[in-house]
C-alpha cells in the first residue's frame, strides 16, 4: 500500500495547477460577461446632452370630437388698454434668428456626457427634446406629444412619461415666454417640466380628447399691425395643422382681441377658449404646442418651422374664413387682348386721421378718378370684427395709404391686386420695406413703394427746414428709435405731389392689364 511519497506530491501538486487555469479561465469570462451586460444597459440610459431643433408633426386625430366643456358666446368686444394704441406704432424691426450650434442648444438642465471614448453615447438612442431652443431671438417652442397636464394659473405644463416607458430617467425642465417677441416684457414664464413617473402627475380634472396649444396676448396688440404680425400669423402657423381640433389656453386673455377676431379664432379651434390666469384646475391634454414664433415681420418663411406654409396659403385661409368672393383682381383685358371697357378698376384709400394722414385726399381721389379708376375711401374701425372691412377691401383692385396699421388689411385682397404704400419722409424706406414691401411680395400682390419727398412733409411747415428732423434725417436716426418715431411716425402729415403721384396711379393701371 505504501507509495513513493516523492511521485504522490508530484501528482497533486500538477492536478491542482491544472484546476486554477481552469477556474482562473472560468472567472475571466465570468467578468467579461458582467463588464458587458453593465456597459450595454448604461448605453441605453445615457441622456442625448445636445438639443436640435425639433421638427413640428401632427397629433394623432382625437377619437371624440367635444371636450367637457362646450364653447361659450364670444364674449362682447372692448377698447384695448390705451397704453397699448398709442401713435408709436412698433418698434424697430427683429433682426434675423441667428442659425443655432449645438453649443447653443444645450439643454437648461444640461447633463454631461458620460464615457471618455464616447462609446455608451454611440448607443444611444435620440431623444427629440420636447422644446426647440432657438437662441437670443426667436421664441422657443415646445411641441409634446403624450400625456400632458396643464395647470393654468401656475403656469406649469407636465409632461407625463408613459407607464410602458417605465419613467424618465433625465427629466428636463424648460422655461417658455409664450408670446411671439421673446423678449417682451408683461408676461409670466411657463415652466414645461418633464416627470421622472408616471406615479408623480396631479390627477385630472378636466379631460380633454384633442392636443393644447398655449400661447400668449396682449403684448404690442391692439395696433392692428401686430395684431396680425405678433399673434395671428404665428398663431395659424401652430394651429393650422390641427384642422379645428385643438383649444387654445391663453395666458394674459384679452377679451377685445377675442371679440374683433373671434371668427378667425374660431376657424382655428372649435372649442372653448382657456383663459389661463384663471384656470385652477389641472387639465390633462394628448399633447400640446407651448409657444408660437414669428418667422418674420408680418409674413411666412416656408423654409421655417412648421415649414411648407406660405402667405398666400394664408390669404386663402383668411379669404374662406370670412367668405370673401374675389380670389383675383379684375380683369381689363379679355383673352383676345382687346381692352375690357366695360371694367373699371376699384381703388381703396385707406384713410387716417392721426398722424400721417393723407392732407390733400380730395385731390388724390379726382387725379385717380381721372386715370380711370373708382374710388372709395376706406375707414377702418378700431372696434368691431373685421369681417365686414374685409369684405370692402376684397371688393379693391388696388389699396393705397400712408404707411400705417391700416395697411394690414392688404391681407384681405385679391391675390394680384395692386398695393401701393406711400412711405414718409425721414429714410423710412427700410422700415416700409420689412413691415408691408416683403410681406406683399410674399402675398404675391403687386407692390408700389412711393417715397414722400422733404416738400411733400408737413415737417416744413411745423419744424421749419433748418431743424435737423428736416433736413439731416440720418441724425435723427442716430438717436434711435423713439426720435425716428416722433417725427416720422408721431408729428408728420403727407400733401402728395400730384404730378410725382400720377406716375404711380398710371403705373398701377398698367399693372392690372398684365
Amino acid at each position: 500500500m505504501g507509495g513513493d511519497p516523492a511521485k504522490l506530491m508530484k501528482s497533486l501538486k500538477g492536478a491542482g495547477q491544472k484546476y486554477l487555469g481552469v477556474g482562473f479561465l472560468l472567472g475571466f469570462f465570468l467578468v467579461l460577461l458582467t463588464y458587458f451586460t453593465v456597459s450595454e444597459q448604461f448605453a441605453i440610459s445615457a441622456p442625448n446632452a445636445i438639443r436640435r431643433s425639433s421638427p413640428g408633426h401632427a397629433h394623432p386625430s382625437p377619437t371624440t370630437p367635444a371636450v367637457e366643456e362646450k364653447r361659450e358666446q364670444p364674449p362682447v368686444i372692448e377698447e384695448p388698454p390705451k397704453a397699448e394704441h398709442q401713435a408709436q406704432e412698433k418698434p424697430p424691426p427683429i433682426e434675423e434668428p441667428h442659425t443655432e450650434t449645438e453649443e447653443d442648444q444645450k439643454p437648461t438642465s444640461d447633463a454631461s456626457s458620460v464615457g471618455g471614448d464616447g462609446g455608451a453615447e454611440e448607443k444611444a438612442p435620440a431623444k427629440k427634446p420636447a422644446c426647440d431652443i432657438q437662441g437670443p431671438w426667436a421664441s422657443d417652442v415646445c411641441d409634446i406629444d403624450g400625456d400632458v397636464r396643464i395647470h393654468g394659473s401656475e403656469k406649469s405644463v407636465l409632461i407625463v412619461p408613459s407607464i410602458e416607458s417605465g419613467g424618465n430617467p433625465n427629466p428636463q425642465e424648460w422655461r417658455i415666454l409664450p408670446y411671439s417677441r421673446k423678449h417682451m416684457a408683461g408676461f409670466k414664464e411657463v415652466t414645461v417640466r418633464e416627470l421622472a413617473t408616471a406615479a408623480d402627475a396631479p390627477a385630472c380634472d378636466v379631460r380633454s380628447p384633442v392636443p393644447a396649444l398655449v400661447f400668449a396676448m396682449g403684448g404690442l396688440t391692439g395696433n392692428y399691425w401686430h395684431d396680425f404680425s405678433d399673434i395671428m400669423i404665428p398663431l395659424y402657423l401652430q394651429a393650422v395643422r390641427f384642422k379645428g381640433e385643438v383649444q387654445l389656453v391663453v395666458e394674459n386673455i384679452q377679451p377685445w382681441y377675442v371679440g374683433k377676431y373671434r371668427t378667425i379664432l374660431g376657424r382655428l379651434s372649435r372649442y372653448e377658449i382657456v383663459d389661463m390666469d384663471k384656470d385652477d384646475r389641472v387639465r390633462c391634454f394628448p399633447g400640446a404646442v407651448v409657444g408660437i414664433r414669428i418667422h418674420k415681420e408680418f409674413s411666412i418663411d416656408p423654409a421655417r418651422e412648421p415649414v411648407g406654409h406660405s402667405m398666400p396659403e394664408f390669404t386663402k385661409f383668411l379669404r374662406e374664413t370670412f367668405s370673401l368672393p374675389r380670389a383675383a383682381p379684375v380683369k381689363l383685358t379679355g383673352a383676345d387682348g382687346e381692352e375690357n371697357e366695360k371694367a373699371k378698376p376699384r381703388m381703396m384709400i385707406i384713410s387716417r386721421r392721426h398722424p400721417r394722414k393723407l392732407m390733400n385726399v380730395d385731390d388724390v381721389v379726382a387725379l385717380a378718378e381721372r386715370v380711370g379708376f373708382e374710388v372709395v375711401i376706406g375707414d377702418p374701425p378700431f372696434n368691431v370684427d373685421v369681417g365686414e372691412f374685409a369684405k370692402e377691401v376684397n371688393a379693391a383692385d388696388v389699396l393705397m395709404g400712408v404707411h400705417g396699421a391700416g395697411l394690414t388689411n392688404s391681407v384681405f385682397l385679391p391675390t394680384g391686386a395692386v398695393f401701393i404704400q406711400v412711405v414718409p419722409y425721414g429714410k423710412m424706406e427700410h422700415i416700409g420695406e420689412v413691415d408691408f414691401g416683403v410681406p406683399a411680395v410674399d402675398m404675391r400682390l403687386k407692390y408700389i413703394a412711393y417715397s414722400a419727398g422733404v416738400e411733400e412733409s408737413t415737417l416744413v411747415d411745423t419744424l421749419g427746414r433748418d431743424h435737423p428732423a428736416v433736413k439731416d434725417p440720418e441724425s435723427v436716426h442716430r438717436q434711435g428709435w423713439p426720435k425716428v418715431a416722433e417725427y416720422y411716425l408721431g408729428t408728420q402729415d403727407i400733401r402728395l405731389d400730384l404730378v410725382r403721384f400720377e406716375t404711380v396711379l398710371r403705373k398701377a393701371m398698367q399693372l392690372l392689364r398684365e
